[in-house]
């Protein structure tokens, strides 16, 4: 099935702060399981998902480089946590924060990913609003190339790692996201 990306429309969908959105992506991002709550939010049904890449609900506001920094931590085994504004089958949308677990074959190589999002702060959402519009205003410019540039000097500037700045931004300890994650399964 090949996608028609909804227009963008201001219309926010507010998560269940009890509820996981859950979904599993072979290596490259292919879509290979969806929980009800996924599909409830994202407004697809469980067919017109599968086998369809993951970026499917990627909201034009979200920054290239954030899904950049997102896969090369995964191809390299690393968890990465992200705030990412979703796009839904009608327009609507929706953010998360991200967890992911990586699974391997009896070799040690990756073969699947394990994706949990769960509802952020609104304090959170509207600390990362401002550096997420300027990344994608310097993607439009430069491309990528320039929207790197300016979060790694921007890390760089405030003396963080890109984990540390999620952290920062949502107001808590690698432990207590741990926590917040650990329900999941």
């Amino acid at each position: 099935m090949s996608f028609i990306r909804p227009q963008p429309i201001d219309h926010e969908i507010i998560l269940d702060e009890t509820k996981i959105i859950m979904s599993k992506t072979d290596k490259k991002g292919i879509i290979e399981y969806a929980n009800q709550y996924f599909m409830n939010i994202c407004g697809y049904d469980e067919w017109e998902l599968m086998g369809e890449p993951h970026n499917v609900i990627r909201h034009p506001d979200m920054p290239k480089i954030v899904f950049k920094l997102l896969w090369d931590r995964l191809d390299d085994g690393k968890n990465i946590h992200a705030l990412v504004k979703n796009l839904a089958k009608d327009g609507s949308f929706y953010w998360v924060i991200t967890n992911f677990v990586t699974q391997y074959n009896e070799k040690g190589e990756i073969i699947a990913y394990f994706s949990r999002r769960k509802k952020p702060p609104r304090y959170a959402i509207e600390a990362i609003m401002p550096i997420y519009k300027k990344l994608i205003e310097l993607e439009q410019e430069g491309g990528m190339d320039a929207s790197g540039a300016f979060l790694v000097n921007f890390l760089t500037e405030n003396n963080l790692t890109y984990d540390e700045f999620i952290l920062q931004v949502l107001k808590i300890t690698q432990e207590q996201l741990d926590y917040y994650f650990s329900d999941a399964y």
